[in-house]
């Protein structure tokens, strides 16, 4: 009898263990039940890998373009994230005709954005994932032109809304002032720009992931650019630094968090003696296009201002933040950066170089009005 009620017993127990591990699995995926609010999980993001195609990027941005101020505008990032949703996240399948085939059913009504949410298991997951990526990066801003060029500065990667001129001076090759023009013109598209100045030379690969030695073995959470020393690096989002200094594994470094506060930019291995942009402090508003530091092989050491990497390069890296908890430690989300800086090589940022202070600064500005608002 003693041995049937302990046979009992331990059933009741494996019952109840396996009830507490399926609550427990919910809780981590989608956060369904009736489970205490006080002892479950926060409900947020814990892992993101982002592989989308800079071609599958280029297209969806294309229908974002082409369709806004039509009827039904395409929001690109909505676009990727239907394609996330059907391949399961492997870019691997892409085909362009999957995208025009659903780009064509929401441009004629047949598919919504809420019933692709209600359709598709994953589509809310990729859309938020895909978002915290992508979504600062395409809207409407305003961009200085000069105006006898205006035609040939205007970008190809956006559609020009209005303008406004004002005049300035400048001096002709002779050095007599002459007056010139620029316009300000309200635009709508990418608003992101590389990470490396116009016309500067680079050459990359996807690193992502690879062993790195010094200090522990460990991943390579961004993505290298090799150039020359001194090479501008540019703001690819408009936002404020929130680092600033050296770091033994970055060396001299800049990190500057997105106004929404999903993304974390990291630019690593800056110049020697003279790392950043003459001014640059932690706390400053950047925008986009802003030449922030330059190129160099700062990093592997914990003395400060020392090259101890062997090539010239800029370490480039995305950090995702669904939660405050993933800022620093275990929990923190690093994304590829490859096939977005292919992506952004349509939109960069031309500088000019002042020869009495050896800095360099962008030709035109931009109005952002994520900075306005801020």
């Amino acid at each position: 009898m003693k041995k049937s009620r302990i046979a009992i017993l331990l059933c009741v127990i494996l019952a109840l263990g396996n009830l507490w591990h399926v609550r427990s699995v919910n809780n981590e995926t989608t956060q369904t039940g009736d489970v205490d609010t006080d002892t479950q999980e926060k409900d947020y993001i814990k892992w993101v890998e982002f592989n989308v195609t800079c071609e599958a990027m280029k297209k969806a941005y294309q229908y974002d373009l082409d369709t806004y101020g039509k009827e039904v505008h395409l929001n690109w990032v909505s676009l990727l994230a239907y394609l996330g949703a059907k391949y399961g996240g492997d870019f691997g399948q892409y085909k362009a005709k999957d995208m025009d085939e659903i780009a064509e059913l929401m441009i004629n009504g047949e598919k919504t954005e809420d019933g692709l949410a209600q359709e598709m298991q994953y589509y809310s997951y990729y859309r938020e994932a895909y978002g915290a990526v992508l979504d600062g990066m395409v809207g409407e801003y305003q961009m200085e032109y000069a105006e006898s060029t205006e035609s040939e500065k205007t970008s190809k990667t956006s559609k020009e809304s209005e303008a406004t001129a004002g005049t300035g001076e400048t001096a002709d090759e002779s050095g007599t002032a002459e007056e010139s023009k620029t316009a300000w013109k309200t635009v709508y598209g990418l608003k992101a720009f590389h990470p490396i100045a116009k016309s500067f030379p680079y050459s990359d690969y996807d690193d992502f992931g690879v062993s790195r030695t010094y200090g522990y073995r460990r991943n390579h959470l961004g993505h290298d650019m090799m150039g020359q020393v001194g090479t501008p690096v540019i703001a690819v989002e408009s936002g404020y630094v929130a680092e600033l200094g050296w770091n033994q594994y970055g060396g001299w470094r800049i990190g500057i968090n997105s106004f929404d506060g999903k993304r974390y930019y990291y630019y690593a291995h800056l110049r020697q003696n003279r790392p950043y942009a003459e001014g640059l402090e932690k706390g400053d508003i950047v925008q986009a296009g802003d030449v922030i530091g330059y190129m160099g092989r700062t990093g592997y050491s914990t003395e400060e201002n020392v090259n101890n990497i062997d090539e010239y390069h800029l370490h480039f890296g995305l950090q995702l933040i669904f939660d405050e908890s993933q800022r620093e430690g275990n929990n923190e989300i690093w994304v590829s950066g490859f096939e977005l800086v292919k992506f952004l090589y349509q939109h960069q940022s031309e500088v000019q170089r002042n020869d009495e202070t050896k800095e360099w600064t962008r030709v035109y500005q931009i109005k952002d009005p994520v900075v306005e608002n801020d």
